[in-house]
């Protein structure tokens, strides 16, 4: 019974989830128009946005202190570990398709339905 459960559990993890997360990714991708391509501009000026340019006598954190704390917030030990045992295992070409899934993946972070 436990080799079943195993069985189960390795094709659900290793097929079905990659292709739900790829087939997800490019969905979104599609659906926003590219958007995380053609906003990249955008996204760099609003980071540099200061967050004294708005102040008015009350505080205000900048776009960059909210993606610092955002990201912060996402990105644990457990992932760094993760990075670290797929290069160890895949080489360099798994840095490579790291960065290919999180930009198809980033579609689905962005909160601009036009």
């Amino acid at each position: 019974m436990e080799q079943v459960i195993s069985t189960i559990n390795d094709f659900l993890w290793t097929y079905i989830l990659l292709a739900a997360l790829l087939g997800c990714g490019v969905w979104f991708t599609w659906r926003t128009r590219f958007v995380q391509f053609r906003m990249i501009g955008e996204m760099i000026r609003l980071l540099g946005d200061s967050a004294k340019k708005f102040d008015h006598g009350k505080r205000h954190i900048s776009s960059f202190q909210a993606f610092a704390v955002s990201l912060a917030s996402r990105v644990g030990t457990g992932n760094l570990a993760g990075v670290a045992t797929a290069i160890a295992f895949g080489g360099p070409g798994a840095v490579f398709w790291m960065w290919v899934i999180a930009l198809i993946g980033a579609a689905k972070d962005i909160d601009c339905w036009e």
